[in-house]
């Protein structure tokens, strides 16, 4: 019988298996780069710094993919649509938080299968945001 080893990949989590904190840093830090200089999404984030908002993006990501329960020790459940309820979320909303998104994971240059299943999930949080018609 051919036993799997432990800590072989069919035993990593999603996090581990596309590199961990590092990957998701530079996925989030890309991500806002684009929504700095974006004029439509660039005021839903009332700190002057991008910078805590960046850091709660990232680890939230982190823990969803299966990483450092970090997020919800310093912040509990992460209640998406009602902390995102404060602002107009529209399909052009929608359609410019996925451009910044697309740039930032095409940069990771992941396998495919991982790539897929990364942009599956932001396809899917991006639809669940919107909260205005229009």
């Amino acid at each position: 019988m051919n036993e799997i080893p432990r800590g072989t990949l069919q035993e990593q989590t999603f996090y581990e298996q596309v590199g961990g904190e590092e990957t998701f840093r530079r996925l989030v830090h890309r991500f806002y780069r684009g929504v700095a200089e974006d004029p439509l999404l660039r005021p839903m984030y009332p700190e002057e710094d991008l910078g805590p908002a960046e850091e709660r993006f990232r680890l939230f990501l982190m823990q969803y993919w299966g990483g450092p329960r970090t997020y919800s020790d310093e912040r509990g459940h992460p209640r998406l649509r009602m902390r995102h309820a404060p602002f107009r979320v529209d399909r052009a909303a929608h359609d410019a938080w996925l451009r910044h998104m697309r740039d930032a994971v095409d940069e990771l240059g992941l396998a495919a299968e991982h790539e897929r299943q990364l942009w599956n999930y932001m396809t899917y949080a991006a639809a669940s945001m919107v909260n205005t018609e229009g």
